[in-house]
């Protein structure tokens, strides 16, 4: 992900109220806080780039104000939209078909043919 991986998934949908938060951590553990380590693990967050579903709730934003720089907090919609992008990206692509003739084949063999 890059830098500002927040702004690009608002960028994809419109942010509106949503009861679940979807929290992803893009940040690794080492060299954090051991306040904020446990705030991670107190929303089962222990491993980069896994998400987890939690309600949106006043204990549960404080905890994201803490860690706010180690995750990423998406909405219903804006989750649904990313994971909908990368199954079109890793979607199959049809096959390239690649022919070592000549394009020409009878203009080839009737130019050899002449004397």
């Amino acid at each position: 992900m890059s830098g500002s991986a927040f702004n690009a998934f608002k960028a994809r949908v419109p942010v509106e109220w949503s009861p679940n938060l979807y929290i992803t951590l893009v940040r690794g553990l080492p060299g954090t806080r051991r306040l904020h380590r446990r705030t991670l693990e107190a929303m089962r967050l222990r491993v980069c780039n896994r998400t987890v579903v939690h309600r949106s709730t006043p204990s549960l934003l404080g905890m994201l104000n803490q860690v706010k720089r180690l995750v990423v907090v998406e909405t219903e919609e804006m989750y649904n939209a990313r994971k909908q992008q990368e199954e079109q990206h890793k979607a199959l692509r049809p096959p390239i078909v690649v022919s070592h003739h000549p394009v020409n084949v009878q203009a080839a063999n009737s130019d050899s043919g002449k004397p």
